[in-house]
């Protein structure tokens, strides 16, 4: 794990290096393209025909495998943690097969109709609001895990769920004030 990390801040400080850089080119080639549009500015328009479609088919390789590597661990947590299809003795091999299909199906809908509310809401740096969501959703999370190492005695389980529920009120409320 900590060769992994070490690894880790490498490849990331390899990245923020070439993003560095790609913001370079744009400042000296007069490129009016910003936050995300930046990158596929510069591979269309900026490149030769050849390095472009190198540049596109590496983005949806990239790409595919995240998108493909997350719907399948949703698909399979609703299907084991949610559904329980593991315990279910009532249901064939087949039967469990079909839901886990449809359940597929449903989530890659359910990405579908992200991808198309992102392209109408049209922001220029989707990174932020995905960070801004993921602040509600992992700080509470966190706080709950940090809670459970740091301090000694067991939280009251009946109080978990609300806390869980007013953390991220609380975190949307400090954004507010803090703007």
């Amino acid at each position: 794990m900590v060769s992994l990390a070490f690894i880790m801040v490498i490849v990331i400080g390899l990245f923020l290096y070439l993003g560095g850089l790609l913001h370079l080119f744009a400042a000296t080639e007069g490129i009016a393209a910003t936050g995300d549009q930046l990158f596929p500015e510069v591979a269309v328009q900026h490149m030769p025909p050849f390095i472009s479609i190198i540049f596109i088919i590496a983005l949806i390789s990239a790409l595919f495998p995240s998108a493909d590597g997350a719907m399948t661990a949703l698909t399979s947590s609703f299907c084991i943690d949610i559904a329980g299809l593991n315990r279910r003795d009532d249901m064939t091999e087949q039967q469990k097969k079909r839901f886990r299909q449809k359940i597929h199906l449903l989530v890659a809908f359910l990405f579908l109709l992200l991808v198309i509310m992102f392209h109408i809401i049209n922001n220029n740096s989707m990174i932020g609001i995905i960070l801004k969501l993921a602040a509600y959703t992992y700080g509470p999370l966190l706080g709950l895990f940090a809670f459970g190492i740091f301090v000694k005695r067991r939280p009251d389980d009946k109080l978990v769920p609300y806390v869980c529920f007013i953390a991220p009120i609380i975190c949307f409320l400090l954004i507010s004030i803090s703007r």
